[in-house]
């Protein structure tokens, strides 16, 4: 190659090598590192789009019964193994029918395609985490809305309402699940 086709090559690479950075740093902000599962960030478009054109869309809120205790009782690295098995229980139950996301802390959601067993989940939560050869206890607290029972498809609302019926939930006893009410 002769120095002016190599001149004007060399700002075309550079591009391409800082857009191939900059792609792959984005796709690292959408996922959780410990979880693998989508940030609040990366699952929120995704599950805008589900709830705007699945009439039979389920959104799911799940917080982790009494995480801290975990955390003071067994350890930090004790905590990150349940943090992690609730990831891959929550896309063991959804599969390819929803995304789940990890929004923060011992906080999850799921939206799915069709409405699927929120009690076979609650189950799924509920049954301890082996870690370094002890079973590690977890409950959780389920709350959930059916895209169908409300006004407008809307994710604000899917998840106000799914957080209502979590607090229910926890109103009703740790490791239990709830749906949201029928909107009047």
């Amino acid at each position: 190659m002769d120095l002016p086709a190599i001149t004007a090559a060399l700002p075309a690479l550079g591009w391409a090598v800082h857009s191939s950075v900059l792609g792959r740093r984005l796709a690292r902000a959408r996922r959780d590192p410990l979880t693998g599962l989508h940030t609040r960030a990366g699952w929120t478009t995704r599950a805008e789009r589900i709830l705007a054109t699945c009439p039979t869309a389920l959104v799911v809120l799940v917080d982790l019964d009494k995480f801290k205790t975990i955390n003071d009782t067994w350890g930090h690295a004790t905590g990150d193994a349940v943090l992690a098995a609730t990831a891959a229980r929550l896309s063991a139950w959804c599969g390819r029918a929803g995304i789940p996301a990890r929004l923060g802390g011992d906080e999850f959601a799921v939206v799915t395609t069709r409405a699927l067993d929120v009690s076979a989940l609650t189950t799924m939560l509920q049954q301890p985490v082996p870690v370094a050869g002890t079973l590690v206890p977890v409950g959780a607290s389920v709350g959930f809305c059916h895209r169908a029972r409300l006004p407008l498809p809307s994710l604000t609302d899917a998840l106000s309402a799914a957080d209502t019926a979590m607090y229910r939930a926890k109103g009703h006893g740790r490791r239990n699940h709830h749906p949201a009410e029928r909107n009047r």
